[in-house]
């Protein structure tokens, strides 16, 4: 590999570079946010004194 031209070099390193970015728009775009949701749930708590 060391007897490529730099052109070369420079196309591979493109090649690369634009197949990278694009795999990661590509992932970035295809999630779909997740919606909030408000849950009002209120938790019951039982508070029992002990008197011994």
């Amino acid at each position: 590999m060391p007897q490529m031209m730099p052109m070369e070099w420079m196309t591979l390193y493109i090649t690369f570079l634009t197949t990278f970015l694009m795999f990661n728009i590509m992932n970035y775009f295809t999630q779909y946010p997740s919606t909030t949701t408000k849950n009002t749930n209120t938790i019951n708590v039982n508070k029992m004194n002990w008197k011994w």
